[in-house]
C-alpha cells in the first residue's frame, strides 16, 4: 500500500474511515488513521498512517461489489478532492479507477474521470494523456467509437490540443520547447491521399500553422513507424488521433507502471492505467505499481511548482 510507504509530500485519502480501516484489517496492513484537518499544517506522509478526509458511504459495502446506491458518494470524493485542488487547499489529485457503468446507471452523465473533471473546472478542452518512463502519448480523441473519429478531427480540436500538449509540456515537465510527433489517422498517413485525405486537409495545415507560431511540431507520422527507438530519441511527447492508436503501444511497454494524466485542467490530476479488477478486491493480489507512479509523479510535479 502506498500508506506504508514515507513520501516528501503529504498524503489525504478521501473515503470512508471504517472502511478504509476495515481493509487494512483484512489485508493484515498496519495502519493508524488520521483525522484530516484543514486547519493543521501539511507534513510529509509517514509510511503506516493514513489521513483519511473522511466521507461516508451511502450503504454498506461488499469488496468486488457493485451497488448503483453508492454511485453518489464516489461523485462526491471526486467532488470533494477536485473542489479541494481548485481552492488551494490541495496541490494535486490522484484518482483511482472507478466504474463507469454504475455511475451512469445511477443517472449521472458520467463517461470518465477526464470529460467529468474537465466539466467540474470549467475546463474547454481536456486532453488524456499516458505515460511510461519517457514515453508520453497524449490523446486527439478519446472514449469515442472508431466511426465517429474522423469527424472528431476538426481544425479547431487538432490545433487546441496541439497548443494545450506544448503548454503543459512547458508548465509541468520545463520541456521548452517541447518536440511534439503527430501521428496521422490513416495508415502511412494517408500515402499522399490515396488512403485517406485527413493528413491533406487537417492535419498538415494546422501543423503548418503552429510551426509558424514557432511550436516545435512533427508529422503526420505513420503511426507503425513513429514509435521506433529511433524516431522516439528525438520525440518528448506522440499525438495520437484516437484513443487505440497510441495506447496499445505504451501499454505494451509499461502496463502496471504507466501513468494517466490529464491536460489542460487548472489543476493537476494524475491516475492509473488500468480499471477496477473487481476480483481483486480485498484479496491483496492487486497490483499498485499505477497507483504508486501516479502519486509519486504527482508529488514530484507538484513539489517542483512548488520551489
Amino acid at each position: 500500500m502506498l500508506a506504508q510507504t514515507d513520501w516528501r509530500a503529504a498524503m489525504v485519502v478521501a473515503g470512508d474511515v471504517s472502511l478504509l480501516a476495515q481493509t487494512a484489517a483484512a489485508l493484515g496492513q498496519p495502519l493508524r488513521i488520521l483525522d484530516y484537518d484543514a486547519s493543521r499544517p501539511a507534513a510529509a506522509h509517514l509510511g503506516g498512517t493514513m489521513t483519511v478526509l473522511h466521507v461516508p458511504t451511502a450503504h454498506p459495502v461488499t469488496a468486488g461489489g457493485l451497488d448503483v446506491r453508492n454511485a453518489a458518494y464516489v461523485v462526491e470524493l471526486l467532488n470533494r478532492a477536485c473542489d479541494g485542488c481548485m481552492n488551494g487547499e490541495f496541490a494535486a489529485m490522484v484518482t483511482a479507477p472507478v466504474q463507469k457503468s454504475v455511475i451512469m446507471d445511477a443517472g449521472f452523465q458520467f463517461t470518465g474521470h477526464t470529460e467529468y473533471l474537465a466539466a467540474r473546472t470549467r475546463a474547454a478542452l481536456p486532453v488524456m494523456m499516458l505515460l511510461a518512463g519517457d514515453l508520453r502519448v497524449a490523446l486527439v480523441t478519446t472514449h469515442l467509437a472508431l466511426a465517429d473519429v474522423p469527424r472528431a478531427i476538426t481544425p479547431e480540436r487538432l490545433l487546441a490540443t496541439l497548443r494545450i500538449v506544448h503548454t503543459d509540456m512547458e508548465r509541468h515537465f520545463g520541456l521548452v520547447p517541447p518536440r511534439i510527433t503527430v501521428l496521422g489517422l490513416n495508415p502511412h498517413a494517408g500515402e499522399s491521399g490515396y488512403l485517406g485525405r485527413e493528413e491533406i486537409e487537417v492535419i498538415e495545415p494546422v501543423l503548418m500553422q503552429l510551426r509558424a507560431e514557432g511550436m516545435d511540431v512533427r508529422g503526420p507520422v505513420p503511426a507503425d513507424t513513429a514509435f521506433a527507438p529511433q524516431f522516439l530519441a528525438n520525440t518528448d511527447v506522440v499525438v495520437a488521433m484516437y484513443h487505440d492508436q497510441g495506447l496499445p503501444v505504451l501499454k505494451a511497454v509499461g502496463f502496471g507502471n504507466a501513468v494517466n494524466m490529464t491536460l489542460g485542467l487548472p489543476i493537476l490530476r494524475t491516475s492509473v492505467d488500468h480499471g477496477t479488477a473487481l476480483a481483486l478486491a480485498r484479496t491483496g493480489g492487486a497490483d499498485v505499481g499505477s497507483l504508486r507512479a501516479a502519486f509519486s509523479l504527482a508529488v514530484t510535479l507538484s513539489c517542483r511548482a512548488s520551489d
